[in-house]
Parts: structure tokens; C-alpha cells; sequence
């Protein structure tokens, strides 16, 4: 069960370990290599509404920078069962995005949050949004009637989604956040200081200039490849969709206070 309050940070560490949100994830090796061949070989479903060009080509490339910011086993060779994400790099990460939180604060600047993960990580934005709200911040309003080929863009808990046949639907794309940005121009209204969201949404944000950190999981490279880059601030590495959504609650009582916004 989540352990009540806020945690310390060691307490946090077990905590992710204990739920898998890091430690023996459930991702396995196979579908790691699979994500980072796809997105070496050009696959633009890997690339999270980034533009990445042919700078990461070689997969041992993508492998290394996932065993640096991931944790992932850094052996090429090691091609099935077990891998990790280690949860020291998720707390430093959780620091990291602390840190552009609390600048978002202290300018009350106006923060978009959004995701492509509903079923997990849903409630991490909202709670994110409401203590920013609180301390003063704008929480961006989406235009009314955006839709990708996929579905609508939507917005509950003050958090986008992609919405489908009455579910709220999981995905990879750039297009969903393309349209909001694309929309508030066309509007005239200003563009975000900062996306928090993970997936495409915080791919194409970045890759459009508007200051974006997320969360991504250790199948998913692209969002560290960006951090690496610098088009994306921060990446916090995790398991995004756990068995119950409830275990990623001290990770966000961390998160808040070590923002000073809890």
C-alpha cells in the first residue's frame, strides 16, 4: 500500500522499488531493445513528436544514453529477461523537475499539463496542477473542438488527454499537443512557460520551443534522447502505468514538497 504523508527520500526509493515504478520493472529487455531499434531505424511512432534526424541511428547509441539517465543494463549483449530502471535517477529526476516547478511558481507562469497515459499517470498532473494553481500559477485552458486522427483533444482534472469513443485513450503522438499549440497561436493567446505531461505531448513541446519536462518509461527513448539534447529540461524515469494508480502518490507528495508546493 502507499505509505501515508510525504516520504523522505530513502523512503522513497523502497517505495518505487517495493511497487515497481523502478527497481525490476515490468517492462522486459526484449521490448526495450525492440523501442530503441524502432526508434534507431527511423520509426516516427518512437519519436514522440520529435524531430530527431538521423543523430541516433545506432541503437547501441540509444542503449547507452538509457543505461546513463535509465538505469537500463548497459550490456548489449543481454537481449532477454529482466531489466531495471534505477530509482535513485527517478528521485534525482523528481529533483530536477521539482526545481523548474518551483520557478514556475515563483513567476506564477501559465503551465499546461497533459498525458498520454490516462490509466497511470492521470493523477500525478492533476494533483501537480492543483498545487500550482494554488501557488498562483496559470493552468492553461485548451481551445474547444481539437481533434487529430486519432481522436479529441480534450481536457479533464485540468489535465489534456486523448479522447476516443467515450474512453480516454493511450498514446505516443505529437499530434494532440501540435493541435493546442497550433490553436492558441491561431487564438492569438499565449503559448505555455512550461508543459508538464510525458509521451508526445512533452515531445512536440519541446521539440516546439516551449520549455517541457515529463516522465517516460524505460521502453520509451525518446524523451531522454531530447533531455540529452536539451529540447526536452527534465525526463523522470518510471514505470508509467503500474498496478494501481495509487502507488505513484508518495512520488508526487516528493515531488511537491521538494517544490515547495506541497
Amino acid at each position: 500500500m502507499p505509505i501515508p504523508g510525504t516520504p523522505s527520500r530513502a523512503e522513497l526509493v523502497d517505495h518505487l522499488v517495493k511497487t515497481r515504478i523502478a527497481g525490476e520493472v515490468a517492462t522486459p529487455r526484449e521490448n526495450n531493445l525492440s523501442h530503441y531499434r524502432q526508434l534507431a531505424n527511423g520509426n516516427r511512432h518512437y519519436w514522440f513528436g520529435l524531430e530527431l534526424g538521423d543523430r541516433w541511428s545506432d541503437e547501441q547509441d540509444v542503449l547507452a544514453v538509457m543505461a546513463e539517465r535509465v538505469g537500463v543494463n548497459d550490456d548489449p549483449e543481454y537481449r532477454y529477461g529482466q531489466d531495471t530502471i534505477d530509482p535513485e535517477l527517478t528521485v534525482g529526476g523528481l529533483d530536477r523537475m521539482a526545481a523548474r516547478l518551483r520557478k514556475a511558481a515563483d513567476g506564477q507562469q501559465r503551465v499546461l499539463f497533459a498525458t498520454g497515459h490516462p490509466g497511470g499517470m492521470l493523477d500525478v498532473h492533476h494533483a501537480t496542477a492543483a498545487a500550482l494553481r494554488t501557488a498562483g500559477c496559470e493552468i492553461v485552458v485548451i481551445p474547444d473542438g481539437l481533434q487529430t486522427d486519432e481522436g479529441y483533444v480534450m481536457q479533464f482534472a485540468d489535465v489534456a488527454v486523448l479522447e476516443h469513443g467515450a474512453t480516454l485513450w493511450h498514446t505516443h503522438s505529437g499530434d494532440p499537443m501540435k493541435a493546442i499549440l497550433t490553436a492558441l497561436e491561431r487564438e492569438g493567446r499565449p503559448l505555455p512557460d512550461l508543459v508538464v505531461a510525458d509521451h508526445g505531448w512533452a515531445g512536440y513541446a519541446g521539440q516546439h520551443g516551449v520549455d517541457s519536462v515529463g516522465y517516460a518509461d524505460s521502453n520509451d527513448p525518446a524523451l531522454f534522447l531530447a533531455e540529452a539534447e536539451g529540447t526536452v529540461q527534465v525526463t523522470v524515469p518510471l514505470d508509467d502505468h503500474v498496478v494501481s494508480p495509487r502507488y505513484y502518490d508518495p512520488m508526487t507528495a516528493y515531488l511537491l514538497a521538494e517544490a515547495g508546493l506541497a
